[in-house]
């Protein structure tokens, strides 16, 4: 396992995720602790969950509770997404549902603090300065060490930032868009969902990179494209294996062109497509974390080993279609 670091957190980080959003309750008896403990077995020291997650954060915090090591893990919780209300989206980002998501979190997670909070979604017609405001709030209160954002844009990141460094605040320490091999060509998610793949988001990634913000990359197999589970010329196993969203958002001629090559690549390798897809993404010279939902050891040791292998740039170039065959 490879690791990062986050500023404001002193653990070193996995370069992988554990993402709790799917895959968790699949024992039969809706207890993940089996898959939690292996996950931190084999390296991974970083959960990702959400108040929008269902049963997630209590399931985490019930595994958190009997394991009595809470200063060795990192736990990232979002906030702040959007509702549906008479047939339409409404947005969330205000103090009160901060406060209300938050307080929340803490005591489905039974923690008195949070490692990395992030903001679910944004709402441009809200200053960023506010919103720096209400979390600075958050983070001298000590209920949460770092804060972040979910699906903003680099314009927003830089602009809430640009006032946390003129009022001496803390600023927006990490982003977690969109980003994978599979390029997002439609937004598939409630509200605004931002993406920082494929070529027209090539200045957006330059920033990432010159300034070492922490990427929680989210949908880093293509909300499944990548998983293996089906193969690049056989689209209707697709269509029927993948939902909605995935559908919507990832399956284009382009993307099962980037899957084929990704299935060759692993075969050569002695990889698999998941581990290609993940090992694409760290390869992209951000400051990155690939979040990753896992519903058996397996798969969560296959996504540990990932962080190994080096790619060379030919080989992801290549990969993202950037050359021939």
């Amino acid at each position: 396992m490879q690791y990062g670091s986050i500023p404001g957190i002193s653990v070193p980080a996995s370069r992988v995720v554990f993402g709790t959003a799917f895959g968790m309750f699949l024992d039969g008896n809706g207890d993940p602790s089996a898959l939690l403990d292996h996950a931190v077995e084999a390296g991974i020291n970083v959960f990702d969950c959400a108040k929008e997650y269902g049963r997630a954060q209590d399931q985490l915090g019930r595994w958190l509770e009997r394991r009595g090591d809470r200063d060795r893990l990192i736990i990232e919780t979002k906030g702040c997404h959007p509702a549906m209300r008479d047939g339409r989206v409404v947005d969330r980002v205000t103090k009160r549902d901060l406060d209300a998501d938050l307080a929340q979190s803490l005591d489905q997670l039974r923690t008195s603090y949070i490692d990395v909070y992030l903001l679910h979604r944004d709402d441009p017609r809200v200053p960023a300065g506010e919103i720096v405001e209400w979390l600075n709030e958050h983070c001298r209160a000590g209920e949460i060490r770092a804060f972040g954002v979910s699906n903003w844009t680099v314009a927003r990141i830089r602009k809430a930032n640009e006032y946390a460094r003129l009022h001496n605040l803390q600023p927006i320490a990490v982003s977690s868009p969109n980003f994978s091999l599979a390029v997002q060509e439609r937004n598939p998610w409630m509200g605004v969902g931002e993406t920082i793949a494929g070529p027209e988001h090539a200045a957006d990634r330059a920033w990432y990179r010159q300034t070492g913000m922490p990427v929680f990359a989210f949908s880093v197999l293509g909300r499944g494209l990548m998983s293996g589970r089906f193969r690049s010329d056989d689209r209707a196993a697709a269509k029927r294996l993948l939902d909605g969203a995935a559908r919507e958002g990832f399956l284009y001629d382009d993307n099962l062109e980037r899957l084929h090559r990704a299935e060759i690549l692993a075969k050569r390798l002695h990889a698999t497509v998941p581990q290609i897809a993940i090992a694409w993404a760290l390869h992209q010279g951000m400051n990155l974390f690939a979040l990753a939902s896992c519903s058996s050891p397996a798969i969560i040791d296959a996504n540990a080993a990932a962080t190994e292998i080096k790619l060379s740039a030919d080989q992801a170039a290549w990969l993202n279609l950037e050359t021939g065959h």
